[in-house]
């Protein structure tokens, strides 16, 4: 999950050829996966208009979108449909996050739906959502994201 020079959603593709086309609407995610990456993406840059955009009309909140400050990894655990194809999908996902001095996660099945040939958002059931460990993990301690690497070589 290390992002260095890769693109914030982990793909392990440059930033500017996964998810930088789809936030400046040069082209739209062609999978439910594509978007929730793009999505996670938002997130970590703080596009709010991006997020409100891909998100369903029936369930888009109407005022501005709240992030977190600093976004860290993401686990993709489970695809199901949402492909070029199909009009449904849900992706199941980890995402970690500091707030303070504390490092969390937020996992959830998030619900796609695909309309007029564009992937949105519709909702989420959140599986978990918790402050999990200090924000302070030392460069050779296990990283919090779950990976089983150390922090110097996953999210640091």
């Amino acid at each position: 999950m290390n992002h260095r020079g890769g693109c914030h959603c982990g793909s392990g593709e440059p930033l500017y050829t996964c998810c930088r086309p789809y936030l400046i609407g040069e082209k739209y995610p062609k999978t439910a996966q594509q978007l929730m990456r793009s999505r996670y993406t938002a997130n970590v840059e703080h596009n709010g208009v991006y997020l409100l955009k891909t998100w369903h009309y029936s369930t888009r909140p109407g005022a501005g979108i709240t992030t977190f400050e600093d976004w860290f990894g993401l686990q993709i655990l489970q695809i199901i449909r949402g492909g070029a194809d199909d009009e449904k999908g849900m992706v199941e996902f980890r995402a970690f996050y500091h707030q303070g001095a504390l490092t969390g996660v937020l996992w959830e099945k998030s619900r796609f739906i695909r309309e007029a040939g564009r992937w949105y958002y519709l909702d989420g059931e959140i599986v978990e959502s918790d402050l999990i460990t200090p924000r302070k993990v030392g460069r050779n301690d296990p990283c919090p994201c779950g990976s089983g690497r150390k922090y110097k070589k996953c999210c640091r």
